[in-house]
């Protein structure tokens, strides 16, 4: 079974910068399909980006700017560059794993047919 790992969340304060990382492991990485999403405590699940090779990339308008997705083939990662964060940035992390540019029930979904997902990592901005 597919198995991704993020890491990279930490404590900046606004204005600062946080690369997360996303690794896949026992997975075809060619045709990638990547989702990043995020929660915060009383929020919905949040899709932040996704990158495929079949779409344009993709960016909720809230990051557009600041966050740039991109991928390194040979360490089969896939990294979310955040910049200039804003507190309303600070959540939960997810990358997901073959679900599409979509929303879902819930970081992660409650239940099978949404692809893989790790178990995130944590942001947090400071004022």
């Amino acid at each position: 079974q597919a198995e991704v790992v993020e890491s990279g969340g930490g404590s900046v304060q606004a204005g600062g910068s946080l690369r997360l990382s996303c690794t896949v492991s026992r997975f075809p990485f060619d045709d990638l399909d990547m989702s990043w999403f995020r929660q915060a405590p009383g929020n919905e699940c949040e899709l932040v980006s996704h990158i495929s090779p079949d779409v344009p990339t993709y960016y909720a308008v809230s990051v557009r700017g600041r966050f740039t997705v991109s991928q390194e083939n040979t360490k089969r990662t896939v990294y979310l560059q955040m910049n200039d964060l804003k507190p309303e940035d600070a959540a939960r992390y997810y990358c997901a794993l073959d679900v599409g540019r979509t929303s879902v029930p819930g970081c992660p979904p409650p239940g099978p047919g949404y692809g893989y997902w790790g178990q995130g990592t944590q942001g947090t901005v400071s004022s």
